[in-house]
């Protein structure tokens, strides 16, 4: 019994997994990806836009500007870069 246990790898915890647009991709493998995110105020039920930019792990240098993307969270791969690519959703006309 122990030794089943040992050999099944231990699972993964969920991973935080966000869709943005391409904003830069000027840096070699990294682009930035902004996610916008739509809340309603609590006090004034107003709408309210607001934005974060990820450094996203792009190996092959695939992305282009205006690209719809998919991106989940990673290990620290630098400083700042902390996602990477799941997929393109829809590219840049």
């Amino acid at each position: 019994m122990a030794e089943e246990t040992a050999t099944q790898a231990a699972p993964r915890n969920n991973r935080k997994v966000r869709e943005g647009v391409v904003h830069s991709n000027k840096m070699d493998k990294t682009a930035i990806v902004e996610v916008t995110r739509r809340s309603r105020h609590p006090q004034y039920s107003k709408t309210v836009q607001s934005r974060a930019r990820y450094y996203v792990h792009d190996e092959d240098n695939t992305l282009n500007v205006g690209d719809r993307v998919r991106i989940t969270e990673t290990r620290p791969l630098s400083k700042n870069k902390r996602w990477r690519l799941l997929e393109i959703l829809e590219r840049a006309r």
